[in-house]
């Protein structure tokens, strides 16, 4: 049998041994012959001494002679390569506990970085799911262009759960404010039954609010798609439990440890590409409630508000009814890290109206079922 990292030795015998580390003598050499043990799991090499070798080692007395070869010293990794590693095996873990998983992909940054470590989770095989995108209705347009263009230059299967249809059947109610971000959980949970979905994956993250940061990395939801704060599910040591009841799933959180200044090192790092509206563009926008909202099909000035022309960005995407941007010049990847590495703000907190409904209002949708 020959190992590679068991030192050759060309008239040697080998033998695998299992026994018990307990009984394991410790590494050493004698005159009669070497005894050299490399352990790879519970298996131990044993090189049997031959007398060719043992007269070898008898003619040259050199320390040289009875040495074990140097180890390379560990690499360290960096924290995004920390983060990485975590994040992909979080991914394969679920993945190969689950049936049907499924990869929410709204085209967001978020949803690009988790997208990008499910690719690196199964190269060079391709992603062993679907994704699923609940299209609002009032999205972005460079948003759904690139998340067209990512699926079919991934060559995914793409799941939609169009909001616009549950009203036009009558399933759902337009809301009085307009926006449509709340109205997405009912065709959530009905793509998730029809599907038989066992678990999604989301791009939340626990710095982004405070009712993201107490949800674990894998989040039991009911029958009725429900999660409940109080009764979640420990993580020891890396060590996460997926099993459910036939009705319930769970929501899987990969990045939940990343913070927004990680999401845009990492893209900065990686060179991904995203949707033109993360960097700085001239747009028409009007100010609402100390917020920037853009003027298009479904978001109207009110009387009072005046529309400007403005370089702005956007440090998250949503509905384009409720999603604010923010002024800025930051043009590539590298001047947004240093942007947002002087924000006191994470981005709901600063351009998500839908946020501001109430002081509990992400709890509150996620106990509905919300992502």
């Amino acid at each position: 049998m020959r190992c590679r990292w068991a030192p050759a030795a060309s008239a040697s015998v080998r033998r695998i041994s299992h026994e018990p580390s307990g009984n394991r003598p410790d590494r050493g050499t004698n005159r009669l012959g070497i005894i050299e043990r490399y352990t790879l799991h519970y298996m131990t090499v044993t090189e049997v001494p031959s007398p060719a070798r043992d007269q070898t080692l008898r003619a040259d007395a050199s320390p040289a002679a009875y040495s074990t070869p140097e180890r390379e010293p560990a690499r360290r990794l960096t924290q995004l390569d920390a983060l990485e590693a975590e994040s992909i095996q979080v991914i394969r873990e679920i993945a190969a506990e689950l049936e049907r998983p499924a990869l929410l992909f709204s085209g967001g940054k978020d949803s690009v970085v988790m997208l990008h470590l499910a690719v690196k989770a199964f190269w060079p095989a391709p992603i062993p799911f679907p994704v699923l995108h609940v299209d609002t209705g009032h999205n972005f347009p460079e948003v759904l262009a690139y998340r067209d263009e990512t699926v079919e230059r991934l060559g995914l299967r793409l799941e939609v759960a169009s909001v616009q249809d549950y009203i036009d059947d009558g399933r759902l109610r337009e809301r009085a404010d307009g926006t449509r971000n709340p109205l997405q959980t009912i065709p959530l949970l009905d793509a998730i039954n029809e599907h038989r979905f066992g678990g999604v994956f989301g791009g939340g993250r626990r710095d982004e609010e405070k009712a993201r940061a107490k949800e674990r990395i894998v989040s039991l939801r009911d029958e009725f798609g429900q999660w409940d704060p109080k009764n979640q599910r420990p993580e020891l040591w890396n060590l996460y439990n997926p099993r459910h009841r036939p009705g319930e799933h769970v929501r899987v959180f990969p990045i939940s440890n990343w913070t927004e200044l990680d999401i845009w090192r990492y893209i900065e790092r990686e060179d991904m590409p995203l949707a033109p509206l993360y960097y700085a563009h001239e747009r028409d926008v009007f100010q609402r409630d100390g917020m920037w909202l853009a003027v298009g099909p479904v978001s109207q000035p009110r009387e009072g508000e005046t529309v400007e022309r403005r370089v702005v960005r956007y440090r998250t995407v949503g509905d384009m009814s409720c999603t604010g941007a923010v002024d800025s010049p930051a043009a590539t990847n590298a001047e947004i890290v240093a942007e947002v590495a002087a924000s006191t703000l994470t981005e709901r907190g600063a351009t998500r109206a839908d946020d501001r409904i109430s002081e509990a209002a992400m709890e509150d949708r996620k106990k509905e079922g919300y992502f």
